[in-house]
């Protein structure tokens, strides 16, 4: 397989040759051009299956390259590097059935990934072109076919299944298992880092996973029957054994995995291996296994069997968090998050923590924080909503860690708000400052409350113990003023005015002004235009 290297900077060609592993990508030749009639004769003379090209070029762009291309009906996967988030040459490179679109500069770790997936498609389109020739598409209809099967069995939902219904639906899917076929279903979780590709790129981190997988499990005891994953990071995998099953290569494959995992992904993972089990009793397999993980607190970097984790009840003993309050209302997060941690896991060394019990103490904890917060009058509702705190939410319960990460992130927040000292003088400067900046919105003591996360009634307290003026009272002396300015210095019409600073009724907006200055707002600009003394 070949690869085109096509750019008008002579560097970034001779990056591309030194700072990828070709040979590591079965690429046998790299060719190079500079312009799209040198990459022309190149793809005129040889057999090219990767093209990597620039999009600007003074002698011509890529993507009139690429319709080349298309019209000569070379079978080439295009890659464009630019340094323009264009819309427009998005959209060209899309029509053009370009194979991705990478923006300088160039981060070669990601862009190795795109290219093998590259790699892979030319691959599949070649084999599609040589199945065609030998009439074995059926081969491909099969795999999809076994897929569909198996896609079924891990979303039903009925706790127990006839074997007969089973071996029925086999028939039906045309797939070749026998009742005695043995299989063993795994449950694989994936924690990405706050860095790893998986927080950026799921659909290459999906890719680069399938791909570290299907190395590592390339077993003649087994094969891999299907691979999918049901909900984010959450894969379930159904192994097929050739001869009689063995739970430590299975193991030994999985704790390859997750050293894979750490060192590539960049992630943690835990597996969840399920007894092995012929084809009928292999879906109530997949619930027990589906359940397992919805009730044990995963391990990360660690294999679990369900042999060895029976799912039974574990009753949940409330921890003695008056201590924790006080610590609270001392103002140490720190020494919080330090009994918090403590506790935790010591519940893991005791092995009585599962979801149930974390999903208790979760409650408590978040009550515990909602209630102090609400002694200090912040809306702990208004603070902790958003697509962080949701996200942070709905992980806690897969593990240890994740729920400290959680609780970590409430004390945090509440601690960069200044929750933990008093945050009257703070609160009502950025009040202020705010009101300043938007006096022409609709302002009242309800949205400004939101502002802070604080009550209403106690901003409002608040604001006029600092400033001696009521919150309504500063919003008026702040719009008028403003008027003022606009009266003196624009040619802007009253009640445009009016509405620049906030009030759609006129009637109103002269009464306060009058009130303010002792001057209608018509009489203020007239008298300022002929230099009679206004108030100041």
């Amino acid at each position: 397989m070949n690869v085109l290297l096509v750019d008008d900077d002579v560097f970034v060609v001779a990056a591309l040759q030194q700072k990828i592993d070709w040979n590591a990508l079965s690429i046998e030749g790299v060719f190079t051009a500079y312009n799209v009639a040198q990459a022309r004769e190149i793809l005129q003379q040889h057999a090219v299956q990767i093209l990597i090209c620039d999009i600007e070029m003074p002698q011509g762009s890529g993507l009139e390259l690429l319709g080349w291309i298309r019209e000569e009906r070379y079978a080439v996967q295009t890659i464009f590097l630019t340094n323009y988030a264009d819309f427009n040459y998005a959209q060209k490179a899309i029509e053009l059935q370009s194979f991705d679109y990478f923006l300088k500069p160039i981060e070669f770790d990601k862009l190795t990934l795109i290219i093998s997936k590259a790699i892979y498609k030319a691959k599949e389109q070649q084999s599609y072109q040589e199945a065609l020739k030998e009439g074995q598409l059926w081969k491909k209809n099969q795999r999809k076919l076994q897929e569909q099967f198996w896609r079924k069995w891990i979303h039903e939902k009925r706790p127990s299944v006839d074997a007969a219904a089973i071996a029925e639906s086999a028939a039906e899917h045309d797939v070749s298992y026998l009742t005695s076929d043995l299989f063993t279903p795994v449950h694989l979780t994936i924690f990405p880092y706050d860095r790893s590709l998986g927080k950026e790129d799921k659909d290459l981190f999906d890719y680069a996973l399938l791909n570290v997988l299907s190395e590592l499990l390339d077993d003649p005891r087994f094969s891999v029957e299907t691979i999918q994953e049901f909900r984010d990071y959450n894969w379930i995998l159904v192994l097929k054994w050739s001869q009689a099953s063995d739970p430590a290569a299975i193991e030994s494959a999985f704790l390859s995995f997750i050293q894979q995992a750490n060192k590539f992904l960049k992630s943690d993972a835990c597996c969840c291996i399920a007894d092995t089990a012929e084809l009928g009793r292999v879906p109530g397999s997949i619930r027990e296994l589906l359940q397992m993980n919805e009730d044990l607190i995963k391990k990360r970097n660690q294999i679990m069997f369900l042999a060895h984790h029976p799912l039974e009840e574990t009753a949940y003993s409330p921890p003695d968090s008056a201590s924790w309050e006080a610590l609270l209302h001392q103002n140490d997060p720190a020494a919080f998050l330090n009994e918090i941690r403590g506790y935790l896991r010591n519940l893991a060394r005791q092995g009585v923590c599962n979801a149930s019990v974390l999903r208790q103490f979760r409650i408590d904890i978040v009550q515990l924080v909602y209630a102090y917060l609400k002694s200090r009058e912040i809306q702990a509702h208004k603070l902790y909503s958003g697509k962080t705190h949701d996200q942070l939410f709905l992980q806690s319960l897969n593990s240890i860690e994740d729920m400290e990460k959680y609780i970590a992130y409430l004390v945090q927040t509440a601690a960069d708000y200044h929750f933990f000292g008093d945050p009257s003088p703070t609160v009502v400067e950025e009040i202020r400052q705010y009101i300043h900046r938007h006096y022409g919105d609709d302002l009242t003591r309800a949205s400004l409350a939101e502002i802070v996360y604080l009550n209403p009634d106690y901003l409002a307290r608040v604001f006029k113990k600092e400033t001696g003026v009521s919150l309504g009272t500063y919003i008026i002396q702040v719009r008028i003023k403003a008027a003022r300015q606009l009266l003196e210095t624009t040619s802007l019409s009253v009640y445009q005015i009016a509405a620049k600073v906030g009030y759609s009724n006129y009637s109103y907006f002269s009464k306060l002004f009058k009130q303010d200055t002792g001057w209608s707002p018509s009489d203020y600009r007239r008298a300022v235009a002929e230099g009679q003394r206004v108030l100041g």
